[in-house]
């Protein structure tokens, strides 16, 4: 399973501003960094402001520093804010009415998996990520 661009760009962006958490990062740093397109950057920096994760300081010395603690901050929460953690956590097959008690083809196969990615995003937060030492953004 992949995650799809939005969310992969929200969460490397923060993964990277997370190593240096106290910092401020001006757009163009984090463009240079992290070679994302500027207007997709722009777009999912706003919704990270929206959601509180980060905040932007306008005007030359402006950027972006987070609003919050890194600890607190989940993998599970980043995506529901840039995109809806529904696409993850719904039918694999894309079934609307698929549940345990109308399961599809597919449905018990795919919860187990789910639960395990569902706990995984739950429980990974950007002060894991940090400490994992990665340095590929």
């Amino acid at each position: 399973m992949k995650l799809s661009k939005t969310s992969e760009y929200a969460i490397r962006i923060l993964s990277f501003m997370a190593i240096s958490e106290k910092d401020l990062f001006s757009a163009k740093y984090l463009l240079e960094k992290i070679n994302i397109p500027q207007k997709y950057m722009r777009r999912i920096m706003t919704e990270l402001s929206k959601h509180n994760f980060i905040t932007s300081v306008q005007g030359r010395d402006g950027g972006y520093f987070f609003s919050r603690d890194i600890k607190n901050i989940f993998l599970i929460d980043i995506i529901d804010a840039v995109e809806d953690i529904k696409l993850y956590t719904g039918c694999v097959l894309g079934f609307h009415e698929c549940s345990d008690k109308n399961p599809c083809a597919m449905h018990l196969n795919w919860v187990k998996t789910r639960d395990e990615l569902v706990n995984t995003l739950t429980t990974t937060s950007l002060y894991d990520i940090k400490n994992n030492e990665v340095s590929k953004f």
